[in-house]
């Protein structure tokens, strides 16, 4: 008689293990983990790291630690002169406006002492984009490219637009304190001197040459003199606050420099505001 061996229990039935999901991203499998907090992360959160790869907390909680590139000056790191380029993008498409509508353009924004006296106030920074010719906007925009750029790196965004603005004012805030009152004048060349008289500055904070651009202003000033129907108070009034706005940014004490350069640029603006207070009240009373 045969008899069959018991047969042995089947084995209790396992959990299937549980699919891991990205943390970020619940509906989405994912077998990578990040290597510092391992958690699970799928490709859109994958960020690469030394070795692995970690999520992006983690990376943001890493990138704290690390300085990030400054210019020269203390500005943020230019890579592409944007700010150049839109400056004489938009004085390009204003001389062409000028040549579509004729003198409209100039009598709505160039510098006109009894015009900012009678309230627009515009006509202080709108000059600057403004020009009488086609030699006229030649030379501000070639001097512009080629100056622009590197000012422009040497600052950053911010503070290389806050010196070309307020070079470009104080040369109309010079032309509403000796221009004729009802002399309309146009053009960049104030905040195109403000640039020469930056980068003299930066060349001798730097100990660089500085004889090129010295020669260089020498003979634009000799010209402003010179030649006839030349606003001689756009020139020096640009040239004074650009070279002084730019010690200001280049000498700022390196500790809390941003600070420092921040209160100095307030304080240009704040003088340059008062003056035109000063003198609006001045040309109002003579015109009553």
């Amino acid at each position: 008689m045969t008899s069959q061996p018991p047969s042995s229990p089947l084995p209790p039935e396992q959990p299937a293990e549980a699919v891991p999901t990205c943390y970020r991203h619940p509906d989405r499998e994912t077998w990578v983990r990040c290597q510092r907090c391992d958690r699970p992360i799928c490709p859109d959160c994958m960020r690469d790291a030394a070795v692995g790869f970690q999520c992006p907390e983690c990376v943001a909680e890493g990138n704290k630690g690390i300085r990030q590139a400054k210019s020269t000056f203390g500005g943020s790191v230019v890579r592409t002169p944007y700010v150049t380029w839109t400056i004489l993008a938009v004085n390009v498409l204003v001389f062409g406006a000028q040549q579509l509508i004729g003198g409209r353009v100039i009598s709505e924004l160039a510098m006109w002492p009894a015009g900012v006296a009678a309230g627009e106030y515009h006509r202080l920074i709108t000059a600057a984009v403004v020009h009488g010719g086609i030699f006229h906007i030649l030379f501000n925009s070639w001097a512009l490219y080629v100056v622009g750029p590197y000012l422009e790196r040497a600052f950053g965004h911010a503070r290389y637009l806050a010196l070309y603005v307020l070079s470009a004012l104080g040369g109309s805030v010079l032309g509403l304190w000796f221009d004729p009152v009802m002399q309309p004048s146009v053009g960049a060349s104030g905040a195109i001197f403000g640039l020469f008289g930056a980068i003299f500055v930066v060349s001798r904070r730097l100990n660089m040459d500085v004889r090129g651009i010295a020669v260089l202003i020498g003979i634009n000033l000799l010209i402003t003199f010179v030649v006839p129907n030349i606003s001689w108070t756009g020139h020096i009034g640009g040239l004074v606050t650009g070279a002084a706005v730019a010690a200001a940014l280049a000498y700022a004490p390196k500790g809390n420099r941003t600070l420092w350069q921040v209160a100095a640029l307030g304080g240009a603006l704040a003088i340059l505001l008062a003056l035109i207070f000063v003198r609006t009240g001045a040309i109002l009373a003579s015109l009553a």
